[in-house]
């Protein structure tokens, strides 16, 4: 019996997403070709596909997947090609486990659960500049991980850089085992936790290594310039006014910053006055720069979070 063969296309946005498709010497493509026995052309600024049925529709998918690794980290590495190409990528297991060489979990799921996160996301979609300031639970950080994510599946930007104060709370770094990025971890791990939850498993340190992603202690930003980045700057209530300024001024062209914080829970030294306080005063007013405030109706954490912050708000107001 003759096999059906067909013709299909994929649409290619240019010659230099083209290019990275194809790999270097076109390693890429000649390996898609091998492996599914499919011709592969581009006509009319299109990837053309012709052959038997099956393998034309795993062809596609393979270039399908190839396609969403180079909008996130610009290239398909060997280890990406050798997994798409792999039996398994063919389907999903019976165990549903996800398609080697996907990246993202799902689309970035974002939801207003109150008033205030309405706000806060329409402020993030309309300024430059967005201050979220609020207590825990409020979604301040989870909400401007899903906007970063949301801008680099949009293609909006090209990165994201996610950074922290190292500030103690009761401990010294000094006194904790490991070189500097062991001990500046345990400081950035709420923001691991965050990305982690659009991720397929073991996709962050692929997006680390690709320079996609950057995770960051504050101290490190000094003398850089970001452009095409989303920026989050999380727990702003421990820097310091010099701090701020410098982070503030690290902002490139056709980038965007987010800010949160929560002004209660200060770890800086005792005199010492916040840099996210201080800087609702300088910045309150200037276009492009909005300041969102969120509150204990805004928390959406378990119930007993809501009931934690209301006692501890009673004790500070009897003292």
């Amino acid at each position: 019996m003759t096999k059906d063969i067909l013709e299909k296309a994929l649409p290619i946005v240019d010659g230099e997403e083209l290019q990275r498709l194809f790999g270097p010497y076109d390693r890429n493509l000649k390996a898609v070709k091998s492996s599914t026995g499919t011709d592969i052309y581009v006509r009319d600024g299109k990837l053309r596909f012709r052959g038997e049925s099956k393998m034309l529709h795993r062809a596609m998918k393979v270039f399908q997947e190839m396609k969403e690794i180079v909008a996130v980290r610009g290239q398909v590495s060997e280890e990406d090609l050798s997994a798409l190409l792999a039996p398994s990528s063919s389907s999903t297991g019976a165990t549903g486990a996800s398609l080697p060489g996907k990246v993202f979990r799902r689309e970035a799921s974002i939801k207003a659960m109150s008033d205030g996160q309405e706000e806060y996301l329409e402020a993030v979609a309309n300024n430059d500049i967005v201050f979220a300031i609020g207590p825990a639970g409020t979604g301040k950080t989870y909400l401007a991980v899903a906007k970063a994510v949301e801008a680099l599946q949009a293609g909006i930007v090209r990165r994201m850089v996610l950074v922290r104060p190292a500030v103690e709370a009761g401990e010294r770094l000094g006194f904790l085992p490991g070189d500097i990025q062991a001990k500046v971890n345990p400081y950035l791990r709420p923001i691991y936790d965050s990305l982690n939850s659009f991720l397929e498993f073991g996709q962050l340190q692929r997006l680390i290594d690709g320079d996609v992603v950057e995770i960051v202690p504050l101290a490190f930003m000094r003398g850089r310039t970001l452009d095409e980045a989303f920026i989050i700057l999380d727990e702003a209530q421990n820097t310091t006014s010099d701090q701020m300024k410098m982070f503030l001024t690290r902002m490139g062209t056709r980038s965007k910053i987010v800010v949160t914080g929560d002004i209660t829970q200060t770890d800086l030294p005792q005199g010492k006055r916040s840099g996210l306080s201080e800087v609702r005063e300088l910045l309150l007013k200037i276009p492009g720069i909005e300041f969102v405030h969120l509150g204990k109706n805004d928390i959406v954490r378990h119930p007993l979070v809501q009931r934690i912050v209301d006692a501890y708000d009673q004790i500070k107001r009897r003292r």
